[in-house]
């Protein structure tokens, strides 16, 4: 711990205070989000991130914005949040309404923002890889320096289809972060149970990809480790693999009540003792890069912000029935010849 003190000293109290923003802006987020599906405004199934904020702020801050690109699974609201997206219009789309990213007919797992560089949102648990995995490709052929960063949980980091791709990224040098977000359960199964080994980083390894597993609830280490991995990445063209500790404070799912059947209550109290907003406070007060009373004033301000924003989603209407095939389908004439 005194090395990491010492570490975050070098940290700019502007920086700082931008993470806290952004680590406020998705736990009030996710929190709204909760409400929004128990006054039942959300159809559908839906994840938040509790608990993992730091994770996705730490690694989104070493990417190049509009350039680089991020595919998420179920658990994909932060992302968009992060990359610049309008956020009434991530929110409209978990509600179901037109106003949102995919005009209110993809709901919470199926959020995008291609201009931004993220590419969903996706509800096959592993099978996104491929898709990740196809977009590394991409760049790769084009000669273009992007790096493509591809999240999934602790459970995906089983699926055949993974390790074939893992397999398909080494063999061709592809420029791709898989970022496996351990939070230490694959719905209510204990990662224990569903993995003969628990060292998740190591799947990388029999395919030649340097891999390794860092802290995911602090935020300033997680940013400086992606930052250098991400720098590795773009200038090898070599995947990573890399197996993030967090700890999700929410049930697997919205309708997920009674965690108690598979964590106890110790458990999780000695996880929220790792949270990552109460554990940068902690390190903001001791570098007296910021006071009690502005943290408290930025929360308040950033909790009014997501009720504006709440309220300006639940004011959108929804989809036009009639459009319910539309964008299912392309419109677009094949060329001639194929």
């Amino acid at each position: 711990m005194a090395k990491a003190k010492l570490d975050h000293k070098v940290e700019s109290p502007a920086l700082i205070e931008d993470f806290y923003r952004q680590m406020l802006l998705i736990r009030h987020f996710e929190e709204k989000c909760n409400f929004a599906y128990r006054q039942g405004k959300v159809g559908g199934y839906m994840h938040v991130y509790i608990g993992m904020e730091a994770t996705a702020v730490g690694i989104n801050h070493a990417l190049r914005p509009g350039w680089d690109y991020v595919m998420a699974a179920y658990r994909d609201h932060p992302q968009p949040l992060l990359m610049g997206a309008d956020p009434v219009s991530v929110m409209a789309e978990i509600m179901g309404r037109k106003g949102g990213l995919s005009k209110g007919k993809g709901g919470s797992m199926h959020i995008y923002d291609i201009e931004r560089g993220f590419f969903g949102g996706w509800g096959i648990v592993g099978g996104h890889t491929a898709l990740g995995t196809g977009l590394a490709f991409a760049a790769k052929y084009r000669g273009e320096d992007r790096v493509t960063v591809c999240y999934l949980g602790d459970g995906a980091a089983n699926a055949g289809v993974f390790f074939e791709v893992m397999n398909m990224a080494s063999l061709w040098d592809l420029p791709i972060i898989y970022v496996i977000e351990n939070n230490e359960f694959a719905m209510g199964t204990r990662l224990e149970y569903h993995a003969s080994d628990t060292e998740l980083w190591k799947r990388g390894l029999p395919f030649g990809i340097e891999s390794e597993r860092i802290d995911g609830m602090d935020v300033l280490q997680v940013a400086k480790d992606a930052a250098r991995i991400v720098e590795r990445v773009r200038s090898t063209s070599r995947p990573c693999v890399l197996e993030v500790m967090n700890y999700r404070f929410a049930g697997h799912g919205a309708a997920d009540n009674d965690r108690r059947l598979y964590r106890t209550a110790e458990e999780e109290e000695a996880a929220y003792q790792r949270d990552p907003l109460p554990r940068l406070e902690r390190v903001m007060l001791e570098t007296n890069a910021m006071t009690r009373e502005k943290m408290e004033a930025i929360d308040e301000e950033i909790k009014a912000q997501v009720d504006k924003i709440y309220e300006a989603a639940d004011a959108i209407p929804f989809p036009d029935p009639a459009e319910v095939y539309a964008d299912v389908y392309t419109d677009m004439e094949p060329e001639k010849g194929h």
